[in-house]
């Protein structure tokens, strides 16, 4: 009530301050509003009254002006089937089945039922698979396929399960007076976020294997899960043969299929690249300005424990973590 109060007084204190200037064109003028909205306000003052003022709010759309229930349903059919084609490419189909209907008014349909992107129609087709239990049709196989290759060429990847893939990467820290030079080989499950991260003096094929031979298998092999699969970058260390360039005793790590990311494609492991960032600032950008360090195992001991913090008290915004430890 005090909202309808305040604009009624608005309104008519500009038919007032007319009255009292004897010019609609200076009050318009020092209240900032037009000629015409003057006129409207007394126009519908003289016809309707001082309910006339109130402001008219559209609470229900008008039905009228929306397409025939039937011509609905099929651009949602058509939409399922062709879940990939553009609004302009529906109606253009459409309209050779006799259904006339603008691009604009297949892209309304779209938000009132939330399918106005690819992702989500894309998204709708899956759930209505797996739902029905329907065969999908051949268009729909590719446009699924398409999808999933767009997935990866823009760093999202697929992951079913802890052991699934790892994703490793090697970073490369600072320069540490008394030290050296100090490489990070950094891995993380890529389904349940679990981190791991070693520090080195060099990055060659021997510490990209020693952080799945000391950190990786060992936790998995806790977890009774085994380590099917590790996505890296080109790097080289990822690159040579493992048997001419690492101990017998890593020999094994060629049981893990390896796939190396897409070139100059630094998100296709995003996953591993947000978690090297991550380690920076949270770790390394605190702790070197907190303590001197003079060994690679004072700094491997506080890496150790900020791992472990990272691994089971702090919140994950992760994909498949939902902020949950």
């Amino acid at each position: 009530m005090a909202q309808e109060k305040y604009i009624i007084g608005r309104k008519l204190n500009i038919l007032d301050l007319a009255s009292q200037l004897g010019n609609i064109s200076d009050a318009c003028r020092k209240l900032g509003v037009s000629r015409q909205h003057y006129y409207d306000i007394k126009s519908a003052l003289e016809e309707e009254g001082v309910e006339g003022l109130l402001e008219k709010a559209r609470n229900k759309p008008r039905i009228g002006n929306r397409v025939a229930p039937r011509i609905e349903e099929r651009v949602l059919a058509y939409s399922l089937e062709f879940p990939t084609h553009g609004q302009i490419r529906v109606a253009n189909e459409l309209k050779q089945e006799g259904v006339m209907l603008s691009p604009g008014g297949v892209r309304g349909i779209w938000l009132r039922n939330s399918l106005e992107r690819k992702s989500l129609r894309l998204k709708r087709l899956e759930k209505w698979s797996a739902e029905q239990g329907n065969i999908l049709t051949e268009s729909q196989v590719q446009a699924l396929e398409t999808a999933k290759e767009e997935k990866e060429a823009h760093g999202e990847i697929e992951t079913f399960h802890s052991g699934f893939l790892l994703g490793q990467d090697t970073v490369y820290v600072g320069w540490i007076k008394g030290i050296g030079k100090i490489y990070q080989q950094t891995g993380i499950d890529t389904f349940s976020n679990v981190a791991f991260a070693k520090v080195y003096l060099e990055k060659t094929a021997l510490t990209a294997a020693d952080l799945l031979n000391d950190k990786v298998l060992p936790f998995f092999d806790e977890q009774e899960t085994p380590l099917m699969r590790t996505l890296t970058d080109r790097g080289t260390e990822y690159c040579g043969v493992l048997e001419k360039t690492i101990p017998t005793s890593f020999s094994f790590t060629s049981m893990i299929l390896s796939t190396a990311g897409q070139k100059q494609v630094p998100q296709t492991n995003g996953c591993t690249e947000r978690l090297n960032q991550i380690i920076l600032e949270e770790f390394y950008q605190v702790a070197f300005r907190k303590k001197r360090y003079t060994t690679l195992d004072e700094i491997q001991a506080d890496l150790d424990e900020y791992i472990n913090q990272y691994n089971t008290k702090r919140t994950n915004q992760g994909k498949h973590c939902s902020k949950r430890l």
